[in-house]
């Protein structure tokens, strides 16, 4: 199993930090390191001065949302990236969510998993040099009866194959996630009900489309907090989980409320959700069940974290991407070092 890092949102007043913790999972052997973009900072500019700044570290997009970009832009910026880094870079796309698609980009939240092939079959057609054309319900190239003709990319990637992900939570997303890309990016992975709630789906999906997983990376993303009191290490991340649990989304439109039903919190993402919709925030953080944070993080000792990377490669994961916590920069770089020695203690490395 390998290791990754995702760094979040740029322009959260950690950017030198950020690019500190990027190096130096460069320089401890890690596979891959991710940003991530909504409505602030773009992951673009981000994985590009990332990449100038490495040598060995892919760079990915967790994720390039669709509905910011045309397909074809973003084959574009894929295949410019790819060349400036040497080879490093790999592809992740999703749909976002209907408050940022239609509030920010305005963008209809509708059918997202056609538009998510359509999107993903013209990024892959584009990429292969050849004059592009597409006739399909959500993208038409070129427009008919006007002046546009069939284009090819002028860009040369580095390689003829990029990596390309989704992100994906539900199951229809993720059978299809299996079908047409290369790996799936998950959040609020939990071990113990990874193959129930992803990998089964994913499997599905590979089946549908002839193929086994393997050669498929599954790469879910799990916050990092090393130390002795889990407990109170889970509690570092009680607003980031009700925030996710209780209010990314609408009631109706929450997929990570929806996950957490799935996982057997039906009663709990209910509550957490309510409190959080009304406006009590510290309500909907204390009503998170421990288990729930703790089987979607990896805390305590690195004897303990090796345990459950243990648990995740067992589970079917093969980049398991770190978001190291910590109150100062040497934390992070601290916790970084400690997931690297607990992939070595598990074995896995």
């Amino acid at each position: 199993m390998r290791l990754g890092i995702n760094l979040g949102y740029w322009g959260a007043g950690m950017d030198a930090d950020n690019l500190a913790v990027a190096k130096e999972a460069d320089r401890l052997g890690y596979a891959v390191c991710w940003a991530a973009e909504a409505y602030g900072s773009d992951a673009a500019t981000v994985l590009s001065w990332v990449a100038a700044h490495t040598e060995r570290i892919d760079v990915g997009s967790a994720i390039f949302q669709i509905p910011a970009r045309t397909p074809a832009m973003t084959a574009m910026t894929a295949a410019t990236l790819d060349s400036l880094s040497g080879g490093r870079f790999r592809l992740g796309l999703g749909v976002s969510g209907p408050q940022v698609s239609e509030g920010w980009y305005g963008v209809k939240f509708d059918k997202p998993l056609a538009r998510t092939r359509e999107y993903v079959e013209i990024v892959r057609r584009a990429m292969t040099r050849e004059r592009l054309s597409y006739q399909g319900q959500h993208w038409t190239l070129p427009l008919p009866d006007g002046p546009g003709k069939p284009l090819k990319l002028t860009v040369h990637p580095q390689r003829e194959h990029i990596p390309l992900y989704i992100a994906a939570i539900g199951p229809k997303n993720l059978e299809q996630t299996g079908e047409i890309a290369d790996g799936a990016l998950l959040i609020f992975p939990s071990a113990d009900h990874l193959e129930e709630t992803a990998v089964r789906h994913i499997r599905a999906g590979r089946e549908k489309a002839g193929k086994t997983m393997d050669g498929f990376d599954v790469c879910p993303t799990l916050p990092l907090a090393v130390g002795e009191d889990v407990r109170a290490l889970a509690d570092m991340f009680r607003p980031y989980t009700a925030l996710y649990v209780g209010g990314m989304g609408s009631r109706k439109q929450n997929f990570y409320n929806q996950l957490a039903r799935r996982m057997g919190y039906e009663k709990e993402a209910a509550e957490i959700q309510d409190k959080y919709l009304s406006g009590d925030k510290q309500g909907a953080a204390a009503a998170i069940p421990h288990e729930l944070i703790d089987s979607t993080t990896l805390l305590g000792p690195v004897e303990r974290i090796a345990e459950r990377m243990q648990a995740y490669a067992a589970a079917g994961v093969n980049t398991l991407t770190l978001a190291p916590a910590g109150l100062t920069l040497e934390d992070r770089l601290a916790s970084l070092r400690a997931g690297t020695e607990a992939l070595e203690r598990a074995g896995l490395a």
